[in-house]
């Protein structure tokens, strides 16, 4: 993590959550599964009024050495995971009458007729009563979805699994009328589209697990995606600000590792509005100022980034030579710039660094790396002072050292804040899109090995020359590798498929998940990846022509 002397925000002490179970209790409908939902009390502490599934807290009871038991459980359900799924069912019956049950030492579900005789009120004693009644809780018949935990800026937190159960047959919900009311079954899909109109308040965790199910037609394929899942979704959300409405994002959104940077404590004090008219402060000596450039190919802008306090500072990608954006940065560093880096030569990157120099006080020494002979015209540049790989440059108490990445670019390098622990991955690594690797100049082979050292560097965060910062740093990077190896992949059975064939016939086969708008784009990377084959004896140019090649052994 960066230094806490560095944070914009400070650190705060977060709530401890408490164990929490909810259940999805499903049945398949003629127009596809259905999952049982009920409104919350609108005097409820935590989302009054919201339509949730059935669920809350862990009794000590559920963790007994006696209540365990009074259950049947899987040899593949962890002896951990035992106490949430009977949570779960508990909640379930006490709130909506609803017993996911066996007779005990039977495969007989539990009669309809007996749960309506059950006392669903705390003083009911749940456990005696299935011991008196001969019954064993279901927790064989539980699969674990997904692991929520509740924001960390809220007051009242929770540490929820989230599980699936088929629901019972010949059963009806009958809600308490004191913490529930109004069950339903709805489709996913419908639920969702209520949601969007208004008429239905979900939770964000809620909304989000109805996307999560809402593409599987059958209830089984729902348990199946649970039993055969190789990692249990894990989230918790971040919070911060876009125009006049506060967001939450989960892990895999693109705003969240922005949100941890900022407010690594889940504070919601960060805007993650684009726009270059002012530099959007990220830590204490790290600010970005987004070149007013948005495209297809650069995002919202490219991202020049401050790093220093006032007294010295180093910019890193002056960007394209656009006036405005040159007279912006200009006025954030003042006298105090000490000198400029280059990621790369691409033309939103470099053609600002004259622009920059002009309108200082006196010009700053520029470092980086030259074109290499491959570069396209518009890509020139040839830096004053040539930047060794692991050389490292000084801006007050922050040390930026130099890590050669040459791949989507000769002469591309990225930098290390090695106090902060954050990486400067230039068009590298992005967020949101995956980079052009375009031939010449571009080489995947190159890219793919500088992915693999970036993997070894000590970094927590990523700040991309496109987008918002990126976190866990060694995620994304592993995660990049394996979309790469996946499309080479994808590039070589098209090309086995098709014996031979020119870029323009290749494209929509190894491309065929990309709109054939961005065909044109594709094909350098298409031509990257071919290249990449043929180095690894996989495949053979001839003329525009590309031919597989038989590996044998």
């Amino acid at each position: 993590m960066p230094r806490d002397a560095k944070l914009l925000h400070g650190r705060t002490t977060n709530v401890t959550p408490r164990p929490a179970a909810t259940l999805l209790l499903m049945r398949d409908a003629p127009q596809g599964p259905e999952v049982l939902i009920t409104r919350r009390s609108n005097r409820a502490s935590f989302g009054p009024n919201a339509f949730v599934f059935p669920g809350g807290t862990l009794d000590d009871a559920d963790s007994s050495a006696a209540a365990r038991r009074l259950m049947r459980v899987r040899p593949d359900q962890p002896h951990e995971h035992v106490p949430y799924a009977a949570a779960a069912l508990r909640e379930a019956f006490e709130e909506l009458g609803v017993l996911v049950a066996w007779r005990a030492g039977t495969n007989e579900p539990c009669p309809p007729a007996l749960v309506a005789t059950l006392d669903r009120s705390p003083a009911g004693d749940f456990y005696r009563q299935l011991e008196a009644c001969g019954l064993e809780l279901a927790i064989d018949q539980s699969y674990w979805l997904s692991h929520w935990v509740t924001d960390r800026d809220m007051p009242m937190r929770f540490d929820v699994r989230f599980l699936v159960a088929r629901f019972p047959h010949g059963q009806q919900p009958a809600p308490d009328g004191i913490e529930q009311f109004e069950p339903e079954f709805v489709r996913p899909a419908d639920g969702l589209a209520r949601f969007q109109r208004g008429e239905l308040n979900l939770m964000m965790p809620t909304e989000r697990t109805l996307r999560q199910i809402g593409h599987l037609d059958q209830v089984d394929k729902v348990l199946a995606r649970c039993r055969t899942q190789s990692r249990v979704y894990y989230t918790c959300a971040r919070g911060g600000f876009l125009g006049d409405r506060e967001v939450r994002h989960c892990e895999e959104e693109p705003p969240y590792g922005e949100l941890a940077l900022v407010a690594p404590d889940g504070q919601v004090v960060h805007r993650l509005d684009w726009q270059s008219e002012r530099p959007v402060a990220l830590l204490r000596n790290v600010r970005r100022l987004t070149a007013p450039n948005p495209s297809v190919m650069t995002g919202p802008g490219t991202n020049t980034y401050i790093v220093g306090e006032p007294g010295g500072y180093i910019v890193i990608d002056p960007g394209p030579a656009l006036p405005a954006h040159i007279e912006r940065l200009a006025l954030a560093v003042g006298d105090d710039l000490k000198a400029i880096i280059c990621t790369h030569s691409h033309p939103d990157h470099s053609p600002g660094v004259p622009l920059l120099n002009a309108a200082l006080p006196k010009p700053v020494p520029v470092y980086g790396l030259p074109s290499g002979p491959g570069a396209r015209e518009h890509s020139f540049f040839r830096p004053e002072r040539l930047m060794a790989d692991g050389e490292r440059l000084q801006v007050g108490d922050s040390t930026l050292r130099a890590v050669h990445t040459p791949g989507h670019a000769s002469n591309h390098l990225c930098l290390v804040l090695e106090e902060d622990r954050l990486l400067f991955s230039g068009d590298h690594v992005l967020n949101g899109s995956t980079t052009v690797v375009d031939p010449p100049d571009g080489n995947m082979l190159a890219y793919i090995e500088s992915l693999r050292r970036l993997a070894l560097e000590p970094v927590d965060f990523i700040l991309p020359a496109h987008g918002y910062v990126l976190a866990p740093a060694l995620g994304a990077i592993e995660h990049l590798i394996a979309h790469r190896l996946a499309r080479e992949a994808k590039v070589a059975a098209a090309l086995a498929r098709a014996g031979a064939g020119t870029l323009e016939e290749l494209v929509p086969m190894a491309y065929d998940d990309v709109r054939p708008a961005l065909f044109p784009v594709a094909m350098r990377s298409l031509l990257a990846h071919l290249e990449k084959l043929e180095a690894d004896g996989r495949a053979r140019r001839d003329g525009p022509r590309w031919h597989h090649v038989l590996v044998l052994g």
